[in-house]
């Protein structure tokens, strides 16, 4: 056999080249190993006992939609630390399972700038913060141009972050209308509790979800809207702006507004 062949046939690989297939496995949102062969569950299953005796009434089921029962609990949060808690506990959202942590927020609470991303990318699941990694960095440079930061603790000068969803959906995928609705309760109630000034919405996600609107960024981006009794401002995502430079005009234009809003 020549060496090619043993190559091919190599039963141990070199681990470099098995971690780089993990990575990228972990990248496309695979989080459960499965065996090789199927395992019949109900086969172990003991059966059930034949009731002798007249059955005990039982209570009923909750029919209470998740977005009905996120509302719920929402507005059971009284501080900003309640909605943290609530939110890590809730079970309504698949998102969860396969995220590895809560994306809450960053930044000072009562800050007169609040952003709201679009969902957590694989940099914030592994963080829990928003807005880090290529698109968190040029974020933090846009807004210290008009002399705001995540970092001050002014809150006139100063930025409260936090995304439309908490986890990150699997593969970096769009988020589903029905994972918008369901955690929309959530973000009222983090607005209500941040009580910032100025509300700015950065992509679509964000920006449909909190105006309620069909309307994409291109049309909605650099012009007022309002939402929650909070004046808002639609950007382009950093994301965005790494894709295609041409849009940082645009941004630029947009921080100008949101530096003269605020006065």
């Amino acid at each position: 056999m020549n060496d090619s062949m043993t190559d091919a046939f190599d039963p141990y690989p070199d681990p470099r080249d098995a971690l780089a297939a993990l990575a990228w496995q972990l990248e496309a949102g695979v989080d459960e190993c499965i065996e090789e062969t199927p395992v019949d569950r109900y086969a172990a299953k003991p059966q059930a006992p034949v009731a002798t005796a007249a059955p005990t009434a039982r209570p009923v089921a909750s029919e209470t939609a998740p977005s009905e029962a996120a509302a719920a609990i929402a507005a059971r949060c009284g501080t900003l630390d309640e909605l943290r808690l609530a939110m890590d506990a809730f079970e309504g959202c698949a998102l969860k399972k396969g995220a590895r942590n809560l994306v809450f927020a960053d930044g000072l609470p009562g800050a007169r700038v609040m952003i709201v991303g679009e969902a957590p990318g694989r940099e914030e699941d592994m963080q829990g913060k928003p807005f880090v990694g290529q698109s968190g960095q040029l974020l933090d440079r846009m807004f210290a141009c008009i002399g705001l930061s995540r970092q001050a603790t002014d809150p006139g000068a100063a930025l409260y972050i936090t995304n439309t969803l908490p986890w990150r959906p699997p593969g970096n995928r769009d988020p589903s209308t029905d994972e918008l609705a369901m955690m929309l309760p959530f973000l009222h109630r983090h607005v209500a509790l941040a009580a910032p000034e100025v509300i700015v919405v950065m992509g679509n996600t964000a920006a449909k979800s909190l105006l309620q609107t069909k309307e994409g960024i291109t049309r909605l981006r650099g012009n007022w809207g309002s939402a929650l009794g909070h004046p808002v401002l639609p950007m382009f995502h950093p994301a965005a702006l790494l894709r295609d430079p041409l849009k940082k005009r645009a941004a630029w234009a947009d921080l100008l507004a949101l530096k003269a809003r605020l006065g």
